[in-house]
């Protein structure tokens, strides 16, 4: 088959997306918190935004972003200004022009205060350089580990052992000759240093670390722990396929005991910690920041905007100002300056648009799942998308990112704005009730029923339909693996 090289042209259409609105679909998108770190990563960077500092900030409801923009051409601010006062400060605005963007490239990557002091200055940046984490399970791991006093061939086996433990607090590497050469201690590790270092890591806290599968890991805990607990241990030690089956009476007859007995060491066993090392390594607490609210007030259920650690913006009239000078500047600075005050019009326009888009769509749930506000979760209605943008005139993408990561503080918590579209499911009066509901429902029923005799998924069927709601079996049970429950069979309990 013979290749050629050849050139051609043709026509094609492709859609593009400015850079204004990619950044407006970017602001739409963010939390409250993260605009907030938007808003001054522009402001170190465009020096025609400025703070409003002659208005409040805003108040939930109320506030937000003010929208003050003069473009070139309008008329001058209202407040008079003298002729050598605006001579001087636009002969000083000029003299920070040159040059600035590599002065504000400079700001934002590399300035460092100081602190009176080259030492001082060197500790500064360290601290600047370090990143902010908490402890983690490894930290732990190797302060105890500092703490004995072991040979140094020793530290380094036990060292190599501590970094190779997962998060979850687990040695998912098989203990060989082949494992170990990755431990450079010279002669290379024997198999028995290495199972008498695992063994000292499994010593330390928190219990369970080190372990090599679940089996392990729970007895090793149950070694920690005082009292008679030989059942258990014998539980998991032989007949751990069983335990897990949750057959009771067979491990009842296989030891000898009743199934009762069995139960109750279960229970024990159940109490033990399957992942010790995760509480270590799953970061410091986050904390949710609401980016709406929503209250009752006099019977009526009013929405706010959280945006009280917004600042209200406008654009900076000393650069406007400067923009406007036909004769003062070069077309290069005046180009530079219109490109800026372009920016930040943008900046402060896709803000607005978001805190009228973010309200436009919190009212709609509002007054669709009032019921819920009203009565609780089975209350809950089913919601689309789709719906809420063909009511309220918007695309559904755009109703997607306004809901993609808020949280609305109401009169029943705090709750991520998704919590509110769910599927529906057809009852008998002709209403839908949404998949949330019926699974609040399903947890319910399991909560009281019988624990020895456990309902199935076709009794909840049954009960559901009674209650004029007609769902498949196979629905309950994927609702039912959704709420982590069990089958009826596994939740029996003598």
């Amino acid at each position: 088959m013979r290749m050629e090289h050849a050139l051609s042209q043709r026509l094609e259409q492709k859609l593009r997306l400015a850079p204004q609105i990619l950044q407006s679909i970017e602001i739409l998108q963010l939390a409250t918190l993260d605009l907030k770190g938007l808003i001054e990563r522009e402001m170190e960077m465009n020096p025609t935004i400025e703070i409003d500092t002659q208005d409040p900030l805003s108040t939930p409801g109320e506030g937000g972003v003010a929208v003050d923009i003069v473009t070139p051409g309008d008329a001058a601010p209202d407040a008079p200004i003298s002729a050598e006062a605006e001579t001087a400060s636009l002969d000083a605005e000029f003299e920070r022009l040159e040059g600035l963007n590599e002065q504000w490239k400079e700001f934002s990557g590399s300035y460092r205060p100081t602190m009176g002091g080259e030492d001082k200055d060197k500790k500064l940046e360290a601290m600047q350089n370090t990143a902010d984490r908490s402890e983690s399970l490894q930290d732990v791991l190797d302060r105890q580990l500092s703490m004995l006093n072991l040979k140094e061939r020793d530290q380094k086996i036990a060292g190599y052992l501590i970094w190779n433990i997962d998060e979850n607090g687990y040695l998912r590497f098989q203990l060989d000759e082949e494992f170990m050469k990755g431990c450079e201690v010279q002669p290379p590790s024997s198999l028995e240093e290495a199972e008498d270092a695992l063994e000292l890591i499994q010593s330390f806290e928190p219990p369970g670390v080190g372990a090599r599968d679940l089996r392990e890991c729970l007895l090793l805990q149950l070694r920690e722990l005082p009292g008679e607990l030989e059942l258990p241990r014998r539980i998991l030690t032989d007949h751990f396929d069983e335990l897990i089956a949750h057959r009771w009476v067979e491990i009842a007859r296989r030891t000898g005991t009743t199934a009762a007995e069995v139960q109750h060491a279960a229970d024990q066993i159940a109490k033990l910690n399957p992942k010790p090392g995760y509480a270590k390594s799953a970061g410091p607490d986050s904390y949710v920041i609401p980016d709406l609210v929503v209250e009752k007030v006099d019977g009526q259920y009013l929405v706010f905007l959280n945006d009280t650690n917004i600042p209200r913006l406008r654009l900076s009239r000393v650069y406007q100002e400067m923009a406007r000078d036909r004769k003062k500047f070069t077309p290069e600075h005046k180009e530079f300056i219109a490109s800026k005050l372009n920016a930040a019009q943008w900046l402060i326009q896709a803000i607005e648009q978001r805190r009228h888009t973010m309200l436009k769509v919190m009212h709609f749930i509002v007054d669709r799942q009032r019921e819920y506000f009203e009565k609780g979760i089975q209350h809950l209605r089913p919601l689309t998308l789709r719906e809420v943008a063909d009511v309220i005139g918007m695309h559904e993408s755009t109703v997607s990112r306004v809901t993609s990561d808020k949280y609305v503080q109401t009169p029943r918590g705090v709750l991520p704005l998704k919590f509110f579209f769910s599927s529906g499911i057809a009852t008998a009066d002709g209403e839908d009730m949404s998949a949330r509901g019926i699974k609040d429902k399903i947890e319910k029923l399991v909560k009281d029923e019988d624990p020895k005799d456990p309902l199935t998924d076709q009794a909840i069927v049954e009960i559901l339909e009674r209650e004029g709601i007609r769902i498949a079996r196979r629905t309950v049970a994927k609702y039912r693996d959704q709420l982590h429950v069990l089958p009826a069979r596994m939740r029996k309990r003598v």
